[in-house]
């Protein structure tokens, strides 16, 4: 690489450990970032450095990018459940012959006192909804099944309420939630079930801790097998990934 030329490194973004990434990027003489965003939420918290919104057309579409734009390095840092875009991120890479490494936070696990109910994925989710009204932190694209359960009451939290909308009652927020927010939550809409995914990490535990505080139930989603190749658990060792390549 010319000593002229900064290393780029493209961050797959959509997490918590994404935008840490780009916070501590943002200005460096060494390390140029660009972050890629898929563009599903309308209100984007303000990622610090340069930003690419929309997506590639696909791993194909992905390789010929990071090799028009000279890319040095990939970091997937998607969401949890982003199965396709890390899949799409290892294929990129590979045909263009770039290194890619994943950043996967630890899935939460169940604490004494608390009544999980794991499933697979929505569909069963939804079918194994125990009361009502029950409060959904899915993401608005995922509560289509949902809708089918006529006989329960259902509080959902999004940050963009969708086009078309089900019938529920929309709650409009971003993490990171707190505890004595979300027990103020459960209280004014009467919640006596809850359902999630097993996104991990702290921005979102809260939920999981009042529901633990007052016994209710939490129909819990697991998460799509890890990708293949190197994963790292947070920001900080992406970062230290990051600076072997740059200065090897």
């Amino acid at each position: 690489m010319p000593a002229s030329r900064r290393f780029r490194v493209l961050v797959l973004g959509g997490s918590a450990e994404a935008f840490d990434l780009a916070e501590q990027l943002a200005g460096d003489g060494e390390v140029e970032a660009i972050t890629a965003m898929a563009g599903v939420t309308r209100e984007r918290r303000a990622v610090p450095g340069h930003v690419r919104i929309g997506g590639f057309g696909g791993p194909d579409g992905l390789a010929a990018w990071l090799a028009a734009e000279q890319i040095d390095a990939v970091v997937d840092s998607t969401h949890p459940f982003a199965r396709q875009m890390s899949a799409n991120a290892a294929r990129a890479a590979a045909t263009a012959g770039v290194p890619v490494i994943h950043v996967l936070r630890p899935p939460w696990t169940p604490q004494p006192g608390d009544d999980w109910r794991e499933v697979d994925d929505m569909v069963a989710a939804a079918r194994a909804v125990p009361a009502s009204p029950c409060f959904l932190t899915v993401g608005r694209t995922e509560l289509a099944p949902f809708a089918a359960r006529r006989d329960v009451v259902f509080v959902a939290r999004v940050i963009d309420r969708p086009d078309p909308a089900p019938d529920f009652t929309y709650v409009e927020a971003r993490g990171p939630f707190v505890l004595d927010d979300e027990l103020a939550l459960i209280e004014r809409h009467g919640i006596r079930s809850i359902v999630t995914k097993n996104s991990g990490g702290p921005a979102a535990e809260a939920k999981l801790t009042a529901a633990r505080r007052l016994g209710l139930p939490v129909v819990m989603v697991r998460r799509p097998p890890p990708p293949d190749g190197v994963l790292v658990p947070g920001a900080a060792a992406a970062l230290d990934w990051i600076r072997g390549l740059s200065h090897g």
